[in-house]
């Protein structure tokens, strides 16, 4: 079994061949890429940074041409996510490991994410306490923190990097669980706290059906996570209720899930039905982080570290518009299902977020632009029992039409 090496190896080309006798040690052979630019490497890779850069579509000459550290950051990380997938695809990666800073991290994390769930994925990173979500987005991926910078072998240093080293040792040595006969196909399922009651309907309902459902909570790598599973195809089906993440996308929020947000079942045809769930709302910290700009909109305090602000007809509109595109280029089964008397559970009559022009002009998005694609509009709330049960049937009739069985 091989490990890939990441690694720049001007700077971090010591340490990373520490890593390498400590893999040797635990019986795991590893091939060393060098996602370097300035300084000569430190030791000899397998995968050199001319190939690194050629796998991105430009040379190391020019790179270093343009001297530019962050255009080679970006150049080395898409360069070492392509040879590494490709890589995959041959049967020649068993799991990945990088070690190295804000660069490093960059570059060996890229290469991970290029990667299907289940590969072991670790990276070793002084970034590792901080915000993690631009490295790890919604991928499987182990973050350890390397305690002090990895800068030299020190008695710090080789403990961490050592352990790093031993963890996917155990990762690849260990057996993966045998998955039961007759797994049931997996359905996705989109929640916020907003929406939960009908998600949670949903959810008995498909179980019942015999599915294994997979809940999603809306809050922006949970959108990234869903879209990585499906598009690594291990989705039978989608009830994206709560799209409440292009919200946060279009506006500002800090909870969006990037711009490719309810693509992935619609570029594999997979059955989605998509709803409209807590696009009344963009989400933010406390009050005080809330950006001035917005200081006369309306808001509602969801508890101390969670402030909302009302989305206002005109944003409804253009989410509308986008929800209806994606849905309409989709290749797969998709219908649109409207709750006409709410999007959330603060978003109903006599509720904070009650605006019937703002969910007028969310339909109205909708219905502009959904081509072919059904959509049905139901009298109910988003929480009604009635809604949750409609979703469910229209997506398993989606699923039976394409053959998925949950016999085993």
């Amino acid at each position: 079994m091989a490990v890939y090496l990441l690694a720049t190896l001007d700077t971090k080309g010591v340490e990373l061949d520490f890593v390498r006798s400590e893999l040797r040690r635990c019986g795991l052979a590893s091939v060393v890429v060098d996602a370097g630019c300035l300084g000569e490497p430190a030791i000899t890779p397998d995968v050199s940074r001319e190939q690194v850069f050629a796998a991105a579509g430009t040379t190391l000459a020019a790179v270093r041409e343009r001297n530019d550290r962050g255009e080679a950051v970006t150049l080395a990380a898409a360069g070492a996510a392509n040879l590494v997938a490709a890589a995959y695809a041959r049967g020649e990666v068993h799991g990945v490991l990088g070690i190295g800073g804000s660069a490093g991290a960059t570059i060996g994390t890229a290469a991970m994410r290029a990667l299907p769930l289940g590969v072991p994925k670790v990276m070793v990173s002084t970034l590792a306490s901080g915000q993690t979500r631009p490295y790890v987005g919604g991928k499987d991926i182990f973050m350890l923190n390397a305690v002090v910078d990895i800068a030299g072998l020190n008695r710090i240093s080789r403990t961490v990097l050592s352990a790093a080293a031993r963890a996917m040792a155990g990762l690849l040595h260990f057996p993966k669980p045998v998955l039961p006969a007759g797994d049931r196909p997996l359905v996705a399922a989109t929640m916020f706290g907003v929406t939960t009651p009908c998600v949670d309907r949903a959810r008995q309902r498909l179980e019942e059906a015999g599915y294994e459902v997979l809940v999603f909570h809306a809050t922006g790598n949970g959108g990234e996570a869903l879209e990585g599973l499906i598009a690594d195809g291990l989705i039978a089906g989608v009830l994206d209720i709560t799209t409440t993440e292009l919200a946060d996308e279009l506006v500002g929020g800090v909870l969006s899930a990037g711009p490719t947000r309810l693509t992935a079942a619609g570029k594999r045809g997979v059955p989605q039905v998509i709803s409209v769930g807590a696009l009344d709302m963009v989400n933010f910290g406390p009050r005080a982080t809330v950006p001035d700009k917005f200081r006369d909109r309306l808001f509602y305090q969801h508890n101390p570290t969670v402030t909302l602000m009302r989305t206002t007809p005109d944003e409804n509109r253009l989410l509308g518009e986008e929800i209806g595109r994606k849905a309409a280029a989709a290749t797969g089964p998709t219908a649109i299902l409207l709750p006409l008397k709410g999007v959330s559970a603060i978003d109903a009559a006599g509720k904070p977020f009650d605006d019937p022009a703002a969910r007028e002009a969310l339909f109205a998005g909708i219905r502009a632009t959904h081509g072919a694609v059904p959509v049905v509009e139901l009298e109910r709330h988003i929480n009604d029992a009635e809604f949750a049960d409609a979703a469910v049937e229209r997506l398993v009739g989606m699923m039976e039409a394409r053959g998925v069985s949950t016999v085993g």
